[in-house]
């Protein structure tokens, strides 16, 4: 019956009837809540070159507790690189081993999300962010802060797994490139909280400021756990585990009408042929998946060598030479946290309007002019251990350095989440996703642990080696990424891959393959 009813099915390419409900946009806003608290997270531990700012891997109290090695150092007077201050492993491996963790987290997180569905999944992931939270904030020693921070990275795989697939899901295709990235939008408000949490706390007399800023991260926590148990579970997800007629009632409900057939019968289809599937991972491998776990593999990868860290973790210093002072830190974060979050809210705006390629190859250029305008200035300007530079210079370097992070937070950074979790066909998308999750934070953690030391030994350099990665990138761009805006979600192999130049030829097994 179901290949029956989605036979007239060159009905691809049908525009599916579906109202802006209330409920999506609500379902949507609660369960972006995970990547608040993932922003939080990053944000707060995150140090800058500043002792007032940063995360609490700057604050005195926190280094004397957990580093005292650290600690020695930095009280020391004869150290001052401004490239080689920080290059410390232990230190990033305290804030890598969020992203380790993470990465483990993500393949339990796939099964959870196939068998138990996305909202259980986003349920599972509060619960771990809150015990974090607790066991942070209450520390007593080094074991208690890692076990703490670990339970904080098993959070994030589980909700960074879900919460992209629950958004794809359960939004109308036309507006669904802008709700899924209210994920990315709120990661860039947690970081911006967080900063601004970290440069009151720093302030508090009495050593105990880090433990305010790690226990704050418990609000985030709560609104995930409280909107997890409030959404609906996307229609996908029901039919895919067999709540046929749930299924059905969800998505009359979040569509806002009774004309839903159509689209009801295309995720029933999808659902068969993803019940067929009993391995999705190796699944991930056949040749016709091939074309989407490349694209997905090559924007985490691209994600993270933009440059964004080496522009985060200079801009506090950038900020100082051009006279804010003792201030720098709080007008660093809150200036470039502003662009980032103004800047997000452009992609939700325009994503859906001027497509992903677009958006992509016009941030292309602008964080490839920025860096290296960034890097012939301080190459000429500022030595490695003086912050001499004009302050007309510095100006024009804080302008660049917003340029780049407008440029990154309306591409790069919301779209390396959306467009993987929108390619991937339904009965690998779970496994799609933990891919997406797991090469992202294993580059994340390769940057986190390598960067410091990267900075140290290229200096200012540093900014033409990301230079040159943002054209490589671009050029994939151009040629080999197709764009998804306004294609429903089950009919992207037939309108997307099966049509690129250059895709095609990998999806031809397809109908060699015999029916099984």
């Amino acid at each position: 019956m179901t290949a029956g009813g989605i036979a007239p099915a060159p009905a691809w390419g049908v525009k599916f009837e579906a109202k802006i409900t209330p409920i999506v946009i609500l379902s949507c806003i609660m369960a972006a809540t995970g990547g608040l608290m993932f922003g939080y997270d990053v944000g707060v531990s995150v140090h800058d070159d500043d002792d007032d700012s940063g995360g609490v891997t700057s604050m005195p109290a926190f280094l004397e507790k957990f580093f005292p090695d650290v600690y020695g150092k930095t009280q020391d007077p004869n150290l001052n690189s401004n490239y080689c201050k920080y290059d410390n492993q232990n230190l990033q491996l305290f804030t890598s081993s969020l992203y380790l963790a993470g990465l483990i987290a993500t393949f339990f997180a796939s099964w959870t999300t196939r068998r138990l569905g996305r909202k259980p999944t986003m349920l599972i992931a509060g619960f771990f962010f809150i015990v974090g939270v607790v066991l942070n904030a209450a520390a007593q020693d080094l074991a208690m802060l890692i076990i703490g921070r670990i339970l904080l990275g098993c959070g994030v795989g589980f909700a960074n797994q879900a919460v992209p697939l629950f958004l794809s899901e359960i939004a109308p295709t036309r507006i669904r490139g802008g709700l899924n990235i209210l994920f990315q939008l709120n990661v860039t408000v947690g970081i911006l909280f967080a900063n601004l949490v970290n440069y009151g706390t720093a302030k508090i007399k009495g050593g105990w400021g880090w433990r305010l800023s790690l226990g704050l991260a418990g609000i985030p926590a709560v609104l995930l756990t409280g909107g997890a148990l409030l959404v609906l579970e996307t229609p996908n997800s029901l039919i895919e585990r067999g709540s046929l007629d749930e299924g059905k009632s969800v998505l009359r409900k979040i569509r806002g009408t009774d004309n839903i057939e159509p689209e009801f019968l295309e995720l029933v289809e999808a659902s068969r042929m993803a019940k067929e599937v009993k391995h999705p991972f190796r699944n991930l491998l056949k040749m016709r998946n091939w074309p989407q776990l490349f694209i997905t593999i090559a924007l985490q990868i691209f994600q993270q060598f933009t440059g964004i860290n080496a522009i985060m973790f200079y801009a506090p210093v950038l900020f100082d030479t051009v006279g804010f002072g003792n201030d720098a830190a709080l007008y660093s974060a809150v200036i470039i946290g502003a662009v980032n979050v103004l800047s997000t809210c452009v992609s939700i705006y325009s994503v859906d309007k001027v497509g992903r390629r677009m958006l992509l190859l016009e941030a292309g250029v602008q964080m490839f002019f920025s860096q290296v305008v960034i890097a012939i200035i301080l190459g000429i300007k500022v030595t490695d251990d003086s912050n001499d530079l004009h302050r007309g210079f510095g100006i024009l370097v804080v302008v660049m350095v917003c340029t780049f992070v407008s440029a990154f937070a309306w591409s790069w950074g919301p779209l390396g989440w959306l467009i993987p979790s929108e390619t991937f066909p339904l009965e690998t998308r779970s496994a799609g996703q933990s891919v997406t999750v797991c090469v992202n934070l294993i580059f994340t953690f390769i940057m986190a642990q390598a960067f410091l030391s990267m900075l140290c030994t290229l200096k200012f350099g540093i900014f033409l080696f990301f230079s040159g990665w943002v054209f490589i990138m671009s050029i994939f761009v151009v040629f080999l990424l197709p764009e998804t805006k306004n294609i429903p979600i089950e009919e992207m192999t037939d309108r997307v891959w099966k049509k690129h130049w250059f895709w095609k030829r990998f999806m031809d097994d397809d109908e060699e393959m015999p029916a099984t």
